[in-house]
């Protein structure tokens, strides 16, 4: 038996003194082995996850708008042709277009409403006003949550 590294003795099941008797492995290495194993398993299998969710999420948005062209009517004003793709063409949608200087601010903003209707996608012409000249007009986004202020009046 060597005494300085606790040593073998075929009578004994563990050490009695030494470096391996102060600190004990505790894990064999087949189990550490194990652990990272499930552990790396588990890391893939969330990512995963969220890959899925994010993907079902965002790859096919309820609506979304897209600038098809735009003319510069005069140095206050910038007109917009919008495509609006909805998947559910019975709900109205909410688009703002916006329009921007040379500098790259926003000068004007113009909230439209898409009403329901039959066809997953339509064009829409809105004029902006701004408050510098503009030299692009842009979709700055679109969505179902109409605001009560856009909503068209009911007929009585």
């Amino acid at each position: 038996m060597n005494s300085s590294d606790g040593g073998t003795d075929a009578g004994a099941d563990a050490p009695r003194s030494g470096p391996r008797a102060t600190y004990p492995s505790g894990q064999s290495p087949t189990s550490r082995r194990r652990w990272f194993i499930g552990l790396s398993a588990l890391v893939v299998v969330v990512g995963l996850a969220l890959a899925a969710l994010g993907y079902s999420k965002f790859a096919n948005p309820v609506v979304s708008g897209e600038a098809a062209g735009y003319q510069i009517v005069n140095p206050s004003t910038v007109a917009v042709q919008i495509t609006v793709t909805r998947r559910d063409p019975g709900r109205p949608a909410a688009c703002v277009v916006r329009g921007r200087s040379a500098d790259g601010d926003e000068t004007g903003r113009r909230e439209i409403l898409i009403p329901a209707g039959t066809q997953t996608q339509v064009g829409v012409h809105t004029e902006v006003s701004t408050s510098k000249p503009p030299v692009i007009g842009e979709v700055f986004g679109c969505t179902t949550d109409v605001p009560a202020y856009l909503t068209a009046p009911s007929q009585s």
